[in-house]
């Protein structure tokens, strides 16, 4: 199966549109606020944050996709609507109606999102005066704006689409995502919104997003702490013309894997983005007895500060690297473990068969000094690998969140 990935977003499948702007929400004449929407009804599925402290708006988009079905997602940066009590609530159900009234859809079939600072009450005047701005701007081209709407300390916007096809029948998947801090496995810890137009049952498709969070959001860290806010959502409009998907058969797989490789690349967007960041770190686990094992070892290493620290440094100190295999909690025979550096200037290996192994420190240092740089370990002890990103951690990093609600 060929899967093409191509530049764009949401609005990639048939039959979407969206649309961002700036409603004063950010103070900045920064865009704020974003609106994505299907030409007819989606089965739609969401997964959500597992910290206890949950944000008003993902509360509603929980109701509202009890069952199974969405139009139009509409997004806020600037305040997580969080911690804000009844008037939090109210505001996230007030956002739905006012887009469902604007667009003469139900209300019910409206998803909210919110992030941004907690504990400060939304200006849900602001965001109704806008709302019929928003809805005039939708268009197949404002996927742009839309994914600049939900940035908070993001560098850039995190949009793409896959192309596939399902029975001769052409498919896309088109995703914007948001995520630079608070960014942690244990499901997501950021915004991301799917649309595709293949035709899959409710049913399916939300175990398929599922399966795709979990190889993909929830094996990227940032700084190891899981936000109030985040979900991953996505709605399929059948448009695409495909034999519907209601068993897990051929069809099925290949959809998975469209939507696999889609999350994993904008996963590895997030990592790359985290706040300060110059670098994303791949952490490849080969040869382990379990998939499980592989992750809980990959993110040990990529949630290690010092590990972080030094590959901000370029310095090759796999010391770090065995420290955080070892506390990771995962049996295994440090005798058969080889841990090598990659990146594009070339591959070292540094440890084998629990002795170290002799090497050039400025070779090694050239290797880190790419702004995309792989640790892989070699566990020799199983037929099961993984892969999880995060970044290094810097000055900037410090300088960014100590000054965040200014």
């Amino acid at each position: 199966m060929v899967f093409k990935f191509i530049k764009g977003g949401v609005t990639s499948p048939k039959g979407f549109i969206s649309s961002g702007i700036d409603c004063g929400l950010k103070g900045k004449n920064l865009k704020d606020l974003a609106l994505i929407m299907s030409t007819g009804s989606c089965n739609s599925a969401g997964v959500y944050t597992t910290n206890k402290v949950k944000g008003a708006p993902l509360l509603v988009t929980k109701k509202h996709l009890e069952n199974k079905t969405a139009q139009a997602i509409i997004a806020n940066s600037g305040n997580a609507n969080t911690c804000t009590g009844k008037v939090g609530i109210e505001d996230a159900e007030k956002m739905c109606r006012f887009v469902a009234k604007a667009s003469n859809i139900k209300e019910e079939n409206v998803l909210v999102a919110s992030t941004g600072i907690i504990g400060v009450k939304l200006n849900i005047d602001s965001i109704e005066n806008s709302i019929p701005v928003l809805v005039k701007n939708l268009s197949k081209d404002g996927y742009k704006d839309a994914s600049e709407a939900i940035m908070t300390t993001d560098t850039i916007p995190k949009t793409l689409a896959v192309e596939f096809k399902i029975q001769g029948k052409p498919v896309v998947i088109g995703v914007m995502a948001k995520g630079s801090g608070m960014i942690h496995p244990n499901m997501g810890t950021m915004l991301s919104f799917i649309t595709t137009d293949a035709n899959i049952s409710g049913e399916l498709l939300e175990k398929a997003l599922k399966e795709s969070v979990r190889v993909s959001y929830n094996r990227i860290s940032v700084d190891g702490d899981t936000s109030t806010n985040d979900m991953v959502l996505i709605m399929a409009n059948g448009l695409s013309d495909n034999p519907v998907i209601e068993e897990e058969d051929g069809d099925y797989k290949i959809f998975l894997e469209a939507l696999k490789k889609l999350n994993i690349e904008i996963a590895k967007m997030i990592a790359k983005d985290g706040e300060g960041a110059t670098k994303l770190i791949e952490c490849k686990v080969l040869n382990v007895p379990s998939e499980k094992d592989g992750e809980i070892l990959g993110k040990s290493v990529i949630c290690s500060n010092l590990v972080k620290t030094a590959f901000f440094g370029c310095n090759a100190n796999w010391g770090r690297i065995l420290d955080a295999v070892g506390y990771s909690g995962v049996d295994f025979d440090i005798n058969k473990l080889q841990v090598s550096l990659k990146s594009l200037k070339g591959n070292i290996l540094v440890f084998k068969n629990g002795e170290p192994v002799e090497f050039s420190v400025d070779e090694a240092e050239d290797i880190l000094s790419e702004d995309e740089v792989s640790i892989i370990l070699n566990f020799n002890s199983g037929n099961y690998s993984t892969c999880c990103w995060g970044c290094d951690l810097t000055y900037d990093y410090i300088k960014i969140n100590g000054s965040y609600m200014s």
